[in-house]
Formats: structure tokens, C-alpha cells, sequence
């Protein structure tokens, strides 16, 4: 079943285009919410007009989403997120939490234009931000575990005296070796 959309759908596409879903989906979600219509050959010939006369109006709104777009040129996202031992997260990173550290630097991203993969360890990722129809931006996003410092810094301390009690008690096991050795016999 052909239909035209009526608004973006992110996995679907986006305004005025013209996609193939199938007919239950169609008929009992997107005709009626309002979200698209039949593409019968009339309604067609009015989104071409629409589309003809509007052609001005999209080129500006493609330029804003480039300016926007070009905004998170070489931003990378880091999120810091409790971890237990074994480099799981307690949670997960979503689209919301991208939104929520991106407007923390200052950038202003509607959650629902994100898209990505729910992150459940710590590593490096990758999320799309949908601007407009051909105007998208991979974003870097890396997940870092909570206190990351202070449980680096406490078992360096911690390894530093016992290094040394090891250095000092070789010698007196080795003379207590050798003065066992000599009465076994």
C-alpha cells in the first residue's frame, strides 16, 4: 500500500514522500492520525503542485538544518554512567541521555531526531541526528564508567607498599631456606 506522509517518521521517512507500508499499518495507524494518505493518482498530481510551489520554502528549511548540522561538526558525546565490575552499565545510554549531555554543551537537539542503539557497556558508539530529508550527522558518542579517577588512583597507592614489603622480606626467607636445608640433612 502506497501512501504519502503527511509529517517525518524517523524509520519510515520523511514529509511529502511517497513510501510502501504494509496495509494494516497503514490503514489502522497512519491514515488515522493523520500521519499520511492514500497516494492515489490525484492525490499525487496535488503533492506534485505542492511540492513545485513550495520548492523555495524546502531549500531554506535544508539550509537551516545544514547550519544546524553543522553546529556538531568534531562534538563528541561523553556520558559518564555507573558501572558495576565486569563493564556493564546499570542502565543504558539512550537517544534521551545524547539529548540531555548535548544540551549541557550548549546544543539544542530534539530526543525523537536521535537515533541509535540502546548502549549497555562502556566503549565507543555511534548515534544519527536526522535534520532533514538528506541533511544527517554521525555523532561520536563515548561512554565513560562513573569515578574512573578515583579507582585508578587507589590501587596504584595501594600496590606502591606492598612492592616494597616484597623487596624486603625476600632476603629473610632466603636465609631462613638456607638455614633449614642444612639441619634437614
Amino acid at each position: 500500500m502506497q501512501i504519502i506522509l503527511k509529517e517525518d517518521i524517523i524509520g519510515l521517512g520523511y514529509k511529502n514522500e511517497i513510501v510502501d507500508v504494509k496495509p494494516g499499518y497503514g490503514r489502522n495507524y497512519l491514515i488515522p492520525t493523520g500521519k499520511g494518505v492514500i497516494a492515489s493518482p490525484s492525490a499525487k498530481k496535488v503533492l506534485a503542485e505542492n511540492l513545485r510551489q513550495q520548492a523555495h520554502k524546502i531549500e531554506a528549511q535544508k539550509a537551516a538544518a545544514q547550519k544546524r548540522a553543522d553546529q556538531l561538526e568534531g562534538v563528541v558525546v561523553k556520558v559518564e554512567a555507573k558501572v558495576s565490575t565486569t563493564g556493564v552499565l546499570y542502565g543504558s545510554v539512550n537517544a534521551a541521555k545524547v539529548a540531555e549531555e548535548l544540551a549541557k554543551q550548549g546544543i539544542e537537539v530534539d530526543r525523537k531526531i536521535i537515533t541509535m542503539h540502546d548502549i549497555k557497556n562502556v566503549g565507543e558508539y555511534e548515534a544519527t541526528v536526522h535534520f532533514f530529508k538528506d541533511v544527517e550527522v554521525k555523532l561520536p558518542v563515548v561512554v565513560v564508567a562513573e569515578n574512573v579517577k578515583e579507582t585508578a588512583e587507589a590501587p596504584v597507592a595501594e600496590e606502591a607498599p606492598v612492592a616494597e614489603t616484597k623487596e624486603e622480606e625476600i632476603p629473610e626467607l632466603e636465609e631462613m631456606e638456607e638455614e633449614e636445608i642444612p639441619s634437614a640433612e
